[in-house]
Formats: C-alpha cells, sequence, structure tokens
C-alpha cells in the first residue's frame, strides 16, 4: 500500500517516511483489476507525509504515528459517486459521453460541457439535437484511431481505446512511462523575505495564498487540499467556461470562487496582480492555451507553480486535450476492466465481456472510481507542500508537475493485479458529512473530520484574497 508513497519520495530524494500506519481498505471498496486502492492509500499517504515534513520543518508538531484510513481515502476518491443534493444522488457522464464502437474497434467520448458537445457533433457533421444512436450510427463509419486524430485537431474529446501493449509501443505512451511521478524542478527566483511561521499545527499553511486556476476534478482536488491544511485559496474561472455544479461542491469545499475574463483587459489585469501576491498558483489548462502562457509570462518570484495535465507538460500529445475517462481509454485501463467485475460502464453497470488475447469482445471498463484525477490531485498537493517546505531554507521557487497519463503508467505497472476482483461497493456514509441539503465526503487526511467550509456560490466572490 505504501509504494507509491517510496517512489514519490524517492524520485524527490526525500528522506523515506517512517511511523506510517495504514488501515486498509474494505473488501469491495475500490475493487478493481487493477490495484486502486493501492494508488489511492499511498497517493494520499504522499500527501499526509509531506505535510509532516512541513509541520516538523516549521516547529510545529507532527502526529505520530501518521495513519492513513483506507475507507476515507476511498470515500474521498468516490466523492462524486457518494455526493447527495437533498438526498438524491448526482448524475455521472452526459448522454453524449461513452464508449462507442466504431469499425474497427472502440472509442470513448468525453461531451459532458457544451462545448465539448458541440465539436464533436461538428467532428460527426451531426445536427446540433443528434442523440446517442445517431453518435453511434456515425461512429460506426469511421476508424478509431483516425477519428482520434481528427478530434484532436478540431478541440474534441475522442480517444480510440487501445490495450496497455499497443499504449505502451506508441511514442505519447512511451514517454508517459518516462521521469518522476512528481516532477519538482528549481526555478533560479526567489523571495526577498519568507512569511510568518504558522502556530497552529492543524492549519500548517495558515498564511499562504493560493491562487487555482483549475478546472474538472484534479487539479481542485489538490487546492481543496491546501485549504484544508489553512492556506487561502482563491479558485479564477471563466464566465465563458460553465461549471458542473455536483464537480463544485464535490471539490470547492474551502475555497473561494470568482470570474474573470481573461480576454476583457481589466480583468487580465485584475488577473495579473492577483498572481504578483500569491505563494502558491497552480494551473490545469493545457499547455499552449492562453491561461497557461499567462502565467509562464507573470509567475510571481519564490512561488511554488503547480501544474496537472492529462498527457504531460512535454512529449508528443502535450497540447491535446484530455480528462481521466479518456486516459483510461487510451492508456489500455479501459481495456483491462472490460468485462471484469471492477469495471464500469458509463452507467455503472458491468463492462462487457473479453477474449482470451485480451481484446475486448463488449462494452470496456473503467476504474470504480476516477482514480486517476484524485491520486494526481493529492500527489500534485504532496508535491507543492514539499516545495513550500524546501523554500524554508532560502526562499527559492520550484515547479511542481504531475500528469493523468503518468499516474496511470504508476497504476499499469504496479504489482497486484487481481485476475477476479470482486463486485466494487462504495464506502459507507460513516465518511460524509452532511452541510443543510448537500452530502460530501470527508476529507482524505484522517487528521482532518471535515472541510474548513462546505463549497461557496460557484463564481460569487470578488477577485480577491480575504483579509
Amino acid at each position: 500500500m505504501t509504494d507509491l508513497l517510496h517512489r514519490y519520495q524517492a524520485d524527490l530524494g526525500l528522506a523515506q517516511a517512517a511511523d506510517i500506519t495504514v488501515r486498509p481498505v474494505s473488501e469491495g471498496v475500490l475493487s478493481s483489476t487493477l490495484p486502486v486502492a493501492a494508488l489511492a492509500v499511498g497517493a494520499v499517504a504522499a500527501l499526509g507525509s509531506a505535510v509532516d515534513r512541513f509541520r516538523v520543518a516549521s516547529g510545529l508538531t507532527a502526529p505520530s504515528p501518521r495513519v492513513v484510513v483506507g475507507d476515507r481515502v476511498a470515500a474521498s476518491f468516490a466523492g462524486d459517486r457518494l455526493l447527495r443534493i437533498d438526498g438524491r444522488p448526482v448524475a455521472g457522464f452526459a448522454a453524449l459521453s461513452g464508449f462507442f464502437r466504431t469499425a474497427d474497434g472502440w472509442v470513448r467520448t468525453h461531451a459532458n460541457y457544451p462545448h465539448h458537445r458541440a465539436r464533436l457533433l461538428s467532428l460527426l457533421e451531426l445536427a446540433d439535437d443528434a442523440d446517442h444512436t445517431a453518435v453511434a450510427a456515425a461512429l460506426l463509419r469511421h476508424e478509431a484511431l483516425d477519428v482520434e486524430e481528427r478530434a484532436a485537431e478540431l478541440g474534441a474529446l475522442v480517444v480510440a481505446v487501445r490495450t496497455p501493449d499497443e499504449w505502451f509501443g506508441s511514442a505519447p505512451g512511451r514517454f508517459t512511462r518516462s521521469g518522476p511521478i512528481v516532477s519538482s524542478t528549481v526555478r533560479p527566483d526567489g523571495l526577498p523575505s519568507l512569511p510568518e511561521p504558522p502556530t497552529d499545527p492543524m492549519r500548517p499553511l495558515a498564511g499562504v495564498r493560493v491562487l487555482d486556476l483549475t478546472r474538472v476534478i484534479a487539479g481542485p482536488v489538490a487546492t481543496r487540499d491546501l485549504a484544508l491544511l489553512g492556506a487561502s485559496v482563491l479558485r479564477v474561472d471563466s464566465p465563458l467556461l460553465p461549471e458542473i455544479e455536483a464537480q463544485h461542491l464535490d471539490t470547492g469545499a474551502g475555497k473561494y470562487s470568482t470570474l474573470l475574463d481573461v480576454l476583457v483587459d481589466d480583468d487580465d489585469e485584475r488577473l495579473t496582480a492577483l498572481m504578483s501576491s500569491v505563494d502558491v498558483v497552480v494551473g490545469g489548462y493545457r499547455p499552449g492555451s492562453y491561461i497557461d502562457d499567462h502565467l509562464r509570462a507573470h509567475r510571481p518570484s519564490g512561488a511554488i507553480i503547480g501544474t496537472v495535465s492529462a498527457w504531460g507538460g512535454r512529449g508528443p500529445w502535450a497540447r491535446r486535450r484530455g480528462f481521466d475517462s479518456l486516459v483510461q481509454a487510451a492508456s489500455g485501463i479501459a481495456n483491462m476492466c472490460g468485462g471484469k467485475a471492477g469495471g464500469r460502464s458509463d452507467d455503472g453497470g458491468k463492462a462487457g465481456g473479453r477474449s482470451d488475447d485480451g481484446g475486448t469482445t463488449g462494452v470496456p471498463g473503467a476504474l470504480p472510481v476516477q482514480a486517476l484525477d484524485h491520486a494526481s490531485g493529492h500527489l500534485l498537493a504532496a508535491g507543492i507542500v514539499d516545495a513550500l517546505t524546501q523554500r524554508l531554507d532560502g526562499g527559492i521557487g520550484r515547479t511542481v508537475s504531475v500528469s493523468l497519463a503518468r499516474t496511470a503508467a504508476w497504476l499499469l505497472d504496479a504489482d497486484g493485479r487481481v485476475d477476479t476482483p470482486a463486485d466494487p461497493v462504495l464506502p459507507t456514509d460513516e465518511h460524509t458529512v452532511l452541510h443543510d441539503d448537500v452530502r460530501t465526503a470527508r476529507p482524505a487526511l484522517a487528521e482532518y473530520d471535515d472541510h474548513p467550509f462546505p463549497a461557496r456560490p460557484w463564481g460569487r466572490d470578488e477577485p480577491r484574497f480575504p483579509s
């Protein structure tokens, strides 16, 4: 369960953490062909060990021994599935997001947002009101890799479902096996003076300002972790890009939320001013996007810059759009999970059958939770906290990076595969908390019963840090 923790610390040249007690995930929870529980527990153990290093370096008391509660971790990873609004679960993927047959195999689409849906329909030359049946019929006329390439050119989100061997035999797949799980590089800039040291071990990041320029799950999970630790976190979104309410309720706890249209001069200047006053900036927009370019041009001296991407900040697919579900499909995870317990189809049911050679004869499957997103988010938060610890000695800035595809490569290479896993089950409500009419998962770190405050209304806060 701590293999990922050891890999994280070895990659960053950190001393191996001692005295970590792991309470295993209950039978059936996070059950999968692949070792999802080990990924989840390892990522949270990495975060916990980073927090303890920061506490000790700041003269605070760290818990000893650290305890990682497997079911608490699992509940956090399954937060979208445990989320209840007025007692009701929320919808998962949109109608046009999922697996579709092609002339020679399978693809996975992502159309949860209106602009992604519009690009998918444009790619397939379908009317705006086309339904699932029409999309399925259109994709049957195309080969998987051909539609994947044309989608990338048009900004649509479609990837071919590959086997692990096919993925790692390709240039983008080989790239994802290279380099550390979390990259942390020193930059030649620093702080003129260090902030006041913290005094509360439960809020070790008190006084740290974090600008959150991320969307969807992995980045918001990382900044939610930083808010949990006492940092003041302001998430900035564009008013031109819609947010999914349930997603915000799940990952927005402890943060402030504002809207800035960076294509408007006044708002662009506001963002630049915000960036100049922070300790940490976390970016989740793909390399080459306007926000990513803005971050590179205006990064504050001595700040910790965290970045999360689907396919890596460099490499053959660096500028491609991607999400957890698409990385699962392209990397071979969906193929591994097809037709077996521990896999999910888009409606949460069992996936289709498998042939003896490892190819899918029915619908490919998925991990029981969006584990690549959550694990990458916790690993990014760990890297940022360790970078803040290192900044205590000289004020030097660092850039910390993770990618979903690199996390997927670790999962595919890890020991612990199970040929016939048990049917996956959800953690119990013991690991959730109710605020008014919204029930959400508790934090993954066991020493915290709840987040500082529930998710605030999306985009309603002023574009400034609270005093």
